[in-house]
Protein backbone atom coordinates (compact mmCIF):
# COMPACT_ATOMS: atom_id res chain seq x y z
CA UNK A 1 0.00 0.00 0.00
CA UNK A 2 0.81 3.57 -0.75
CA UNK A 3 1.61 5.55 2.72
CA UNK A 4 0.54 8.90 0.91
CA UNK A 5 -2.93 6.97 -0.33
CA UNK A 6 -3.99 3.78 1.34
CA UNK A 7 -5.99 2.46 -1.15
CA UNK A 8 -3.76 2.33 -4.04
CA UNK A 9 -3.37 -1.48 -4.97
CA UNK A 10 -6.62 -2.57 -2.86
CA UNK A 11 -9.22 -3.25 -5.40
CA UNK A 12 -12.66 -2.46 -6.23
CA UNK A 13 -13.65 -5.66 -4.72
CA UNK A 14 -11.85 -5.34 -1.64
CA UNK A 15 -13.13 -1.35 -0.94
CA UNK A 16 -16.49 -2.69 -0.95
CA UNK A 17 -16.22 -4.89 1.53
CA UNK A 18 -14.61 -2.99 3.79
CA UNK A 19 -17.53 -0.28 3.19
CA UNK A 20 -20.01 -3.29 3.94
CA UNK A 21 -21.44 -2.81 0.02
CA UNK A 22 -20.61 -5.89 -1.65
CA UNK A 23 -24.14 -7.57 -1.19
CA UNK A 24 -26.29 -4.64 -1.84
CA UNK A 25 -24.08 -3.82 -5.30
CA UNK A 26 -23.99 -7.53 -6.32
CA UNK A 27 -28.61 -7.22 -5.78
CA UNK A 28 -28.76 -4.22 -7.42
CA UNK A 29 -26.88 -5.43 -10.36
CA UNK A 30 -28.64 -8.78 -10.62
CA UNK A 31 -31.86 -6.85 -10.67
CA UNK A 32 -30.88 -4.38 -12.89
CA UNK A 33 -29.52 -7.13 -15.43
CA UNK A 34 -32.83 -9.24 -14.94
CA UNK A 35 -34.76 -6.33 -15.54
CA UNK A 36 -33.13 -5.58 -18.72
CA UNK A 37 -33.26 -9.28 -19.67
CA UNK A 38 -37.52 -8.75 -19.52
CA UNK A 39 -37.48 -5.58 -21.24
CA UNK A 40 -35.65 -7.20 -24.13
CA UNK A 41 -37.74 -9.77 -24.11
CA UNK A 42 -40.96 -7.78 -23.82
CA UNK A 43 -39.51 -5.72 -26.66
CA UNK A 44 -39.11 -9.02 -28.84
CA UNK A 45 -42.49 -10.24 -28.15
CA UNK A 46 -44.07 -6.55 -28.30
CA UNK A 47 -45.77 -6.43 -24.92
CA UNK A 48 -46.58 -3.10 -24.07
CA UNK A 49 -45.79 -1.97 -20.12
CA UNK A 50 -50.00 -2.80 -19.71
CA UNK A 51 -50.28 -5.92 -21.26
CA UNK A 52 -46.93 -6.81 -18.98
CA UNK A 53 -49.04 -5.57 -15.84
CA UNK A 54 -52.17 -7.07 -16.64
CA UNK A 55 -50.36 -10.64 -17.35
CA UNK A 56 -48.85 -10.27 -13.89
CA UNK A 57 -51.75 -9.03 -12.51
CA UNK A 58 -50.60 -5.99 -11.26
CA UNK A 59 -50.46 -2.22 -12.20
CA UNK A 60 -48.16 -0.51 -14.63
CA UNK A 61 -46.31 1.44 -11.75
CA UNK A 62 -45.24 -1.86 -10.20
CA UNK A 63 -43.90 -2.70 -13.89
CA UNK A 64 -42.17 0.42 -14.50
CA UNK A 65 -40.50 0.29 -10.69
CA UNK A 66 -39.24 -3.41 -12.24
CA UNK A 67 -37.93 -2.16 -15.03
CA UNK A 68 -36.73 0.97 -13.59
CA UNK A 69 -32.68 -0.21 -12.59
CA UNK A 70 -32.05 2.31 -10.26
CA UNK A 71 -35.64 0.92 -8.24
CA UNK A 72 -34.24 -1.91 -5.72
CA UNK A 73 -37.74 -2.86 -4.17
CA UNK A 74 -38.69 -5.65 -6.72
CA UNK A 75 -39.20 -9.04 -4.80
CA UNK A 76 -37.87 -12.58 -5.67
CA UNK A 77 -41.64 -13.40 -6.01
CA UNK A 78 -42.18 -10.46 -9.16
CA UNK A 79 -39.22 -11.33 -10.39
CA UNK A 80 -40.69 -14.94 -11.29
CA UNK A 81 -44.15 -13.48 -12.25
CA UNK A 82 -42.70 -11.27 -14.55
CA UNK A 83 -40.64 -13.68 -15.99
CA UNK A 84 -43.63 -15.93 -16.55
CA UNK A 85 -45.12 -13.40 -17.80
CA UNK A 86 -42.89 -13.41 -21.03
CA UNK A 87 -42.82 -17.24 -21.15
CA UNK A 88 -39.21 -17.50 -19.31
CA UNK A 89 -37.95 -19.30 -16.09
CA UNK A 90 -35.86 -16.87 -13.78
CA UNK A 91 -33.30 -19.21 -11.95
CA UNK A 92 -31.51 -18.15 -8.56
CA UNK A 93 -28.71 -20.71 -7.83
CA UNK A 94 -26.18 -20.18 -4.90
CA UNK A 95 -22.59 -20.87 -6.57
Amino acid sequence: MNADNPHIGSSFESWLDEEGLTEEITAAAAKSLIAEQIAAEMKRQKISKVQMAERMRTSRAQVDRLLDPSSGGATLETLVRAARAVGRELRVELV
